[in-house]
């Protein structure tokens, strides 16, 4: 189980859920950003989990100026300035084919680090196309939802992928993936790993409030989203559970 983790709290509640990995984010809102340099460093201080930060300047598509690669290549720097176990990312040529060029530079860039291609995949115009080109650049595992609005929906894609990659790359499905489906997913896409933010809402502590605005595209100011340590407990023991063996 991975999990994406929008914090150090919340990596901290993966840690002690169970999960093997976290990919590290800003901004889930937005797909997932790249974290703060603190968020990174005190991650890797604080936990032993492997730290995977999002590599992505920006939220929207996965087409990149020259300025916002360049922030690319500068951020994998970081990460492995940091320690860190590896990193997530992918650009697209604006046809929605893979943009090869860039990507082996940022790979070659991250070693030894590993490399996750995230779902910049399932914006892509060919996936079987797109799943040689991404084996061929050396990344390590595809995060995907089958080109769909949830792993779930796109099941039928995920085992497809997996079945085309035959052992050469890991497929994990992501978008969506809870506690009443990964059973489900499972045995749907035959996968060994998942991707799930398990997350679930804070209240806030504040006493006064100011009704008349809010700062941002937020509905509720005083409310934010933590990983649940309870909730990647619970999709580990399903996922484990004798009959999905």
């Amino acid at each position: 189980m991975e999990v994406c983790a929008n914090s150090i709290t919340s990596v901290l509640a993966a840690e002690r859920g169970g999960a093997v990995r976290v990919e590290l984010c800003d901004n889930l809102p937005e797909g997932g950003t790249t974290p703060s340099y603190a968020q990174i460093k005190l991650a890797k201080q604080h936990t032993n989990i492997k730290i995977y930060p999002i590599i992505r300047p920006r939220g929207g598509d996965f087409l990149y100026s020259d300025l916002e690669f360049e922030l690319m290549k500068e951020d994998i720097k970081m990460c492995k300035s940091l320690n860190c176990d590896g990193v997530v990312t992918g650009i697209l040529h604006k046809d929605g084919s893979i943009d090869k060029e860039r990507c082996a530079i940022l790979v070659a860039l991250a070693k030894p680090m590993g490399v996750t291609f995230h779902r910049a995949f399932d914006m892509c115009n060919d996936m079987k196309k797109a799943l040689e080109e991404v084996i061929e650049l050396g990344f390590e595992r595809i995060l995907t939802s089958g080109g769909e609005a949830s792993a779930l929906l796109g099941a039928e894609k995920i085992k497809a992928l997996i079945e085309q990659s035959a052992g050469r790359i890991s497929i994990m499905p992501g978008a969506g993936v809870r506690e009443e489906n990964i059973q489900q997913l499972i045995h749907m896409t035959g996968a060994g790993e998942f991707h799930s933010s398990a997350k679930a809402p804070v209240a806030s502590k504040m006493e006064f409030r100011n009704a008349a605005l809010n700062m941002g595209a937020a509905v509720d100011e005083f409310s934010y989203d933590l990983t649940s340590d309870e909730m990647v407990k619970n999709l580990i023991e399903l996922a484990n559970k004798p009959n999905n063996e």
